[in-house]
């Protein structure tokens, strides 16, 4: 599961599950651009760390009409990306008939449209090159929805159906694409949940754990290798048997 030599593009890149696809894509030896809303207090620290092989770029990806141009100078700064993993998102919870049009299209523009255009734009270099590797960060709560976050289901379904759909399209260009869908992970959206109802989380799953960030990375990583050279179109779950 080495990925000596490789460049990566990994948004949501300063915290939590990107933080830890980045830092385990660094240690098996790709170079990493990373893109979040701001550069993180600990960016020279980790650039250190990874002897120059982490680049970043600041960015509202809720801009969707400069998005494109700025990938655009990504790829050109870099030379291309052999992997793409697309992990930014947001939450704004509330139920159905009480929640704001705004803050349902807010969270389809980062976590879908915003995957899209990324997705599109580096996937066109990578079947030009007819090499590469697409990850898309779904969610369990994308295949079996959830209360109070129908905004949020939407878009994962959504990154579970634009993943299938352009593995189909790349797929004879040598260019995979697939899916992660993370249950309930340590991280800052979780971190946010009451004790009681983390405690309650848990002992619905399984394993009688939340998951930590490295357990996606794990994953992400062995989907951005060589090692899954002949997998493609896949959603898998990381999410400690809670739907078995």
């Amino acid at each position: 599961m080495q990925c000596n030599g490789k460049k990566a593009l990994v948004t949501g890149a300063s915290r939590g599950i990107g933080k830890a696809i980045s830092d385990m894509l660094i240690a098996r030896g790709a170079e990493v651009w990373g893109v979040s809303t701001k550069e993180p207090d600990d960016f020279a620290q980790r650039q250190s760390a990874a002897a120059g092989r982490l680049h970043w770029a600041s960015a509202d990806l809720s801009n969707l009409n400069a998005l494109e141009a700025l990938i655009d100078g990504l790829i050109k700064e870099s030379g291309g990306f052999d992997i793409l993993v697309n992990n930014a998102g947001i939450t704004k919870d509330n139920l159905a008939f009480r929640m704001t049009l705004e803050d349902f299209q807010k969270v389809l523009d980062i976590n879908l449209t915003a995957s899209f255009l990324i997705a599109r734009t580096v996937g066109r270099d990578m079947i030009r090159r007819r090499a590469g590797s697409i990850v898309n960060m779904a969610s369990v709560i994308g295949v079996h929805g959830n209360a109070g976050q129908i905004n949020y289901a939407a878009s994962k379904a959504g990154v579970i159906g634009i993943t299938k759909s352009l593995a189909k399209e790349t797929a004879s260009r040598s260019v995979r694409v697939n899916a992660v869908a993370p249950g309930f992970i340590e991280s800052d959206m979780t971190a946010a949940i009451p004790e009681q109802a983390r405690e309650k989380m848990a002992e619905q799953i399984p394993l009688k754990k939340m998951g930590q960030p490295e357990d996606v990375a794990e994953l992400v990583c062995f989907l951005a290798s060589d090692a899954s050279a002949y997998i493609t179109g896949q959603v898998i779950a990381v999410d400690g048997g809670m739907f078995i």
